[in-house]
């Protein structure tokens, strides 16, 4: 099945501690149905000290389940995401306001 979201989409959270808050993709992990977002779903992480960083608590942006983010349209809102054929290539688009991604 094709992903309805990628890597570098502007998504926002739908629920949660980061509701309404936007950010983009990082990464996306498809067998686990996740995806990290820059910025949200912050976590403090311990990191030992090496030759090229300083340790000590660092945050980290940590997985959220896709099905708590939606794509941003055009206008700034959450939409969901549907698939179409243009000139015989499958493409994503905005269902609310009907315009490809």
């Amino acid at each position: 099945m094709a992903a309805k979201l990628k890597k570098g989409d502007k998504v926002v959270v739908l629920t949660g501690k980061d509701k309404g808050k936007q950010g983009e993709i990082t990464q996306v992990l498809p067998k686990d149905g996740k995806a990290v977002v820059e910025g949200l779903n912050m976590a403090i992480r311990h990191q030992r000290q090496s030759q090229a960083q300083q340790g000590g608590r660092m945050p980290k942006a940590m997985p959220m389940d896709l099905s708590n983010l939606a794509i941003v349209d055009g206008n700034g809102k959450a939409s969901r995401v549907g698939f179409r054929l243009e000139d015989g290539k499958k493409v994503r688009y905005a269902k609310t306001t009907g315009e490809a991604i």
